[in-house]
């Protein structure tokens, strides 16, 4: 076999690895989610003492109706998902951005509806939903739209660089 037909395979296994692994292989099942009701700074206390970027909201027969995210929460103080880290200095510094959300409780400010993915799924089509809607997460749910899981951009490429490893 010569170099270019080895580098040919193993782009070849690359471009199928997302293929291969399904979502509920990949996914994070231990996952917490709040209700619309819940105060944004208990949302931001959770978010930070967790070290995570996003929660799943639900209704109270546990169906996603949302989600609450980082970026949901610095948009209060005018910082938008397109801001970048420069934005947020300059607003620290008194300039104005524009897009403040305004309320209390994470239904004020989530974003709905969420973007959800089924189990079964291929990595593929989640990662094609990510990069398409410009996402970090996306909520796994069962067929009746119940949280079972939560996809992130970490927990797929945990996936990959094992599969890779073999």
């Amino acid at each position: 076999m010569s170099a270019e037909d080895s580098d040919n395979t193993t782009g070849h296994l690359r471009s199928r690895i997302g293929l291969e692994m399904l979502v509920r292989d990949v996914m994070t099942t231990n996952v917490l989610s709040i209700t619309k009701y819940e105060s944004i700074m208990n949302v931001a206390n959770i978010l930070t003492e967790k070290n995570i970027s996003g929660l799943p909201v639900v209704d109270k027969e546990n169906k996603v109706i949302g989600i609450i995210t980082q970026a949901d929460i610095l948009s209060m103080v005018g910082v938008s998902r397109e801001h970048t880290f420069k934005d947020l200095l300059k607003y620290m510094l008194g300039e104005r951005l524009p897009e403040r959300r305004v309320g209390d409780l994470v239904g004020d400010i989530m974003t709905s509806p969420a973007l959800t993915i089924k189990p079964a799924a291929n990595v593929a089509e989640a990662v094609r939903i990510m990069d398409e809607k410009k996402i970090r997460r996306l909520t796994v749910v069962d067929e009746k739209n119940m949280v079972i899981g939560i996809l992130t951009r970490a927990d797929i490429l945990k996936a990959v660089i094992k599969k890779i490893k073999g």
